[in-house]
This record gives structure tokens, C-alpha cells and sequence, in this order.
């Protein structure tokens, strides 16, 4: 198949649609699935984070240092690497090491720590006078952070997990290149190694659709949801 020049990339006769639509799916449906657990997994991280450090307790300071190893090692693996790294866990959770499911754990490893920080960065940046006028009138620690803590940073934590969910898309579309499914794939195999530039160009503006899609969603809630 003839690959030069610009042309080549809008053949789109070549493109094989249904394969596409498909693909978008698997895209998709890896990010959201993975966004969920990373918005509990990450959000206990950061709560955990935020509520260790400072501490004077030489236990606490110790969970604190361990927590914070994990989250600063899981954040400085690059993913593609991270991906190879953890294929035998992947095969234990999953059952399998290719597809779109068996993306899942890597993203989650992932993408869990990266939030874990901005969790923890929107918790401390919470006014602490709220927080002291909270409990200065009886509140519990569980008030403290349900009642005070989480709604006041709610539009931070929104925030942040839409910025980790579009991670997650770049992150489906490199775990492509290794048989995760997804468009990242379709882009690899059958644009790239086929030498058909459409579908690559295809595969890439659909990408760019699903990261604005989901850029216009987090914003749209961060703005109902913050009232000042």
C-alpha cells in the first residue's frame, strides 16, 4: 500500500469503520473502568497522605514514609515499562496479559499514586481556620473529613480526576502498542505496521474527540459543583 506523501493519510476508503468504532469502545470503556478504581484507590492514598503527615507519633510518621514510597515509586515508572513490569501480577488478577481487561491493573498502578498527590495537595490547601471552627464545635475526625474536608476541596478532587482520566486515555493508547486493545492498537497494528496512514490519523483525532469529551465533563462539573 502506497504510504507517501500527505494524501495518504486521508484514504479513508481504508479505514476499516466498525474495527474503529470498536476500538473507540475498548478505549473508553478501559478508561472509565480504570478511572473509578483509581478515584477510590487514589483518593484513600491522598486521604491517608494528608492525614499522616505532620504527625509527631514515630508510627504514624513510619506509615506516612511507607505510603509515600509507594506513591512516589509507582509515579516515577514510566508506563510502558510499568506495563511489562507487572505482567505476571496482570495474569494472577486477570487471568490473562493481553486485551483490553488485562490493561486495567497497570493503568489503575498507574494512575492511582499521580492522584493520590493531588488529593492530598487539594486537602491541605483546604482554609484551616474551617477546619479549626469545625472542630472547635464538637466535630469528629469522620465529620472533619466528610462533612468539612471533602466538601470544601470537592472542586479540586473533580479537577484532579479529570486531568488523571486524561492520563489515562495517553496511557490506553501506549498499552495498545503492546495488545491491550483499544485504539491505541488499532493505531499501532493496523495503521503504523500496515503502513496506512488513515487509520492512523483516524484512530488519533477520535482520541483527541474522547479527551475533549471528557475534559468538557470535568469541567462542567467542576463548575456546579464549586460555588464561589
Amino acid at each position: 500500500m502506497n504510504n507517501n506523501g500527505l494524501a495518504s493519510y486521508f484514504q479513508f476508503k481504508n479505514v476499516n469503520w466498525p474495527n474503529l468504532w470498536s476500538a473507540a469502545f475498548e478505549t473508553i470503556w478501559m478508561t472509565i473502568v480504570s478511572i473509578l478504581i483509581v478515584a477510590v484507590f487514589g483518593f484513600l492514598l491522598g486521604l491517608l497522605l494528608y492525614e499522616t503527615s505532620g504527625s509527631n507519633s514515630k508510627a504514624v510518621k513510619a506509615l506516612n514514609w511507607v505510603v509515600a514510597l509507594f506513591v512516589n515509586v509507582f509515579r516515577s515508572i514510566p508506563f510502558i515499562i510499568l506495563i511489562v513490569l507487572l505482567l505476571p501480577v496482570t495474569q494472577v488478577l486477570v487471568g490473562a496479559i493481553t486485551g483490553a481487561k488485562a490493561a486495567i491493573p497497570s493503568l489503575v498502578f498507574s494512575a492511582a499514586p499521580f492522584y493520590a498527590r493531588l488529593v492530598e495537595i487539594a486537602f491541605h490547601e483546604v482554609d484551616g481556620g474551617v477546619l479549626e471552627a469545625a472542630e472547635s464545635m464538637g466535630a469528629t475526625k469522620w465529620q472533619l473529613v466528610f462533612k468539612v474536608l471533602i466538601p470544601e476541596s470537592l472542586p479540586a478532587l473533580v479537577s484532579g480526576i479529570t486531568v488523571t482520566a486524561i492520563s489515562l486515555i495517553g496511557y490506553t493508547a501506549m498499552a495498545g502498542a503492546i495488545g491491550a486493545g483499544g485504539l491505541g492498537q488499532l493505531a499501532y497494528t493496523d495503521g503504523f505496521q500496515s503502513y496506512n496512514n488513515a487509520i492512523t490519523l483516524t484512530a488519533t483525532v477520535v482520541i483527541v474527540i474522547i479527551v475533549f469529551a471528557f475534559q468538557y465533563l470535568g469541567d462542567f462539573a467542576v463548575k456546579r459543583i464549586d460555588k464561589r
